[in-house]
């Protein structure tokens, strides 16, 4: 294994020259190189070479009037919290403001001009017009592609890379990726050896992950719950995509745990008057305020309490800050909005949409996930940044939205549960009498949508936290339609795809 990782490390530093000498000769190739290393997932490695690049790449960016390098220009400064104006994408238009009809011809820039979409925030009309636009050009032009090409614009279409997780499309642009570039076998080499890497690290993670979820005995006491560590390690995989952070990823999988946990003993379980009184215990955090609680509720608590004050520990001891405070607060807020849902399900009314989806963006347990993030990072830890996390700002709020919203499409329980479930669906249709079911629907697309430009914009905006916080808020977001895409049978295919191919399989040249 040894000999692997010497050979790995010589490879890197190789093809770290290799980028650098790309990018001076041809400042094209140079972001064709980017582009690939990141689709691979491997970016990690290059961080301060890509850096380095695209920030002389910043006085070129309306300097051509070649649609892919424009469009992919945008995409990778854009995706890397360069402020970019989409008014680079006029040289592209008619005189009356509609985009050029002899784009149809250009394959390649279609799919990047699609790809850069993907970068919009609100009010940015160009770049809704350009995804529709591409997006139209690359369906019509499907029947008349050769079978190569077609695999890349149909994975384009249903798989835009600004919101999907790297590391579920990285092994299919491993088998699509084709060229001449002398740079493109390299890469694959480096990427090979990587996933090989980063494959038994995660192993090991998932062996560490099993051995607690062990030790701990809920799933003994709590039969009722879901059993489901692996399922939990993956959000956490995705959402800390660099390999160094593993101890992190261990640590994270243990509150996900407990938003699951917690969410069926409200959702399937707990009688209305015991749901009351263990949100009371949660926000009193009082050990001694349990005696009242049944038993499953206190084995369920003391666990709740146990872990979060260990992580405190960690945190403190590590990056000198005690985030108890925090942590306890995020706990309190998700039973608090678990309770209101209980309380709508047992009186038999749907709230408004709007309330329903208020209330929702908190029980998605998406703050809870995120803020433990922020403090096992550590990073940018200030009184500024913990004030702001603790007001949940929009790069929690809305990947909250996002879950919430998709969750609701999924349109089915977990594992085939019973239980209480609302939707934010159900409750339109409730409030917008005569309107259809597709209507609705459309709607809530609709909404993921304008939460992603909120997300675009907290890209390009400054704000206290960490670029790996930043990264961690958007992978969970892109983590979302995997977790909650639900085929005929009540299953997630692309989740166990992607199970699969991290895990479990390998990749050869």
């Amino acid at each position: 294994m040894d000999d692997i990782f010497v050979q790995h490390s010589q490879k890197l530093e190789l093809f770290r020259h290799v980028l650098r000498n790309v990018a001076e000769l041809d400042a094209l190739e140079g972001l064709n190189v980017i582009d690939a290393v990141q689709r691979l997932g491997i970016d990690y490695h290059f961080q301060q070479e890509i850096d380095e690049i695209l920030h002389k790449q910043m006085n070129m960016v309306s300097a051509h009037d070649d649609l892919h390098e424009v469009a992919l220009r945008f995409r990778l400064l854009r995706q890397q919290g360069y402020v970019v104006p989409d008014d680079v994408f006029n040289n592209f238009k008619e005189s009356n403001g509609m985009f050029k009809q002899a784009l149809g011809e250009d394959i390649k820039g279609l799919i990047s001009f699609y790809e850069a979409s993907h970068l919009d925030t609100e009010g940015e009309d160009t770049l809704v017009e350009a995804g529709k636009y591409s997006a139209h050009l690359l369906k019509t032009s499907l029947p008349h592609l050769d079978h190569h090409q077609a695999r890349i614009v149909g994975n384009t279409l249903g798989n835009p890379h600004h919101k999907c997780l790297a590391s579920f499309m990285a092994r299919k642009f491993f088998v699509t990726s084709q060229g001449t570039n002398t740079w493109l076998n390299l890469l694959k080499e480096v990427a090979q050896t990587d996933f090989s890497i980063v494959q038994s690290l995660y192993q090991n993670e998932i062996v560490q992950i099993s051995k607690w979820w062990k030790e701990l005995g809920l799933a003994k006491e709590l039969k009722f719950a879901r059993d489901q560590p692996l399922k939990w390690y993956i959000w956490s995989m995705a959402c800390l995509a660099d390999p160094k952070l593993s101890e992190e990823r261990v640590e994270l999988t243990k509150p996900i745990s407990f938003i699951y946990l917690i969410d069926d003993i409200f959702d399937v379980y707990g009688t209305l008057n015991e749901l009351i009184l263990f949100t009371e215990a949660v926000n009193r955090w009082d050990i001694a305020a349990i005696d009242h609680l049944p038993d499953y509720m206190k084995i369920c608590f003391k666990a709740l309490y146990d872990m979060t004050n260990e992580i405190s520990c960690k945190v403190y001891k590590k990056h000198g800050w005690n985030p108890l405070q925090s942590l306890k607060k995020t706990w309190a807020s998700l039973c608090n909005a678990f309770l209101v849902e209980a309380k709508w399900f047992a009186s038999g009314q749907l709230p408004k949409s709007e309330e329903y989806l208020k209330n929702g963006i908190v029980s998605s347990g998406v703050n809870v996930v995120l803020v433990h993030i922020f403090f096992l990072l550590g990073q940018n830890i200030t009184n500024q940044s913990v004030e702001l996390l603790n007001d949940t700002p929009t790069i929690i709020s809305s990947t909250a939205a996002i879950l919430r919203l998709w969750d609701d499409l999924g349109g089915a329980k977990d594992e085939n549960q019973d239980g209480n479930d609302g939707s934010y669906v159900r409750c339109y249709l409730e409030e917008h009498q005569g309107c259809s079911i597709d209507e609705a629907r459309e709607k809530a697309v609709n909404m993921i949508s304008d939460e992603w430009k909120k997300l675009n914009r907290e890209l390009l905006s400054p704000n206290p936290f960490s670029a790996t916080f930043t990264s961690a808020s958007l992978n969970l977001a892109r983590m979302v339609p995997l977790m909650y895409s639900y085929d005929g049978n009540q299953c997630l295919p692309s989740l166990e795809e992607y199970m699969k191919s991290m895990l479990y399989e390998t990749v050869s040249m």
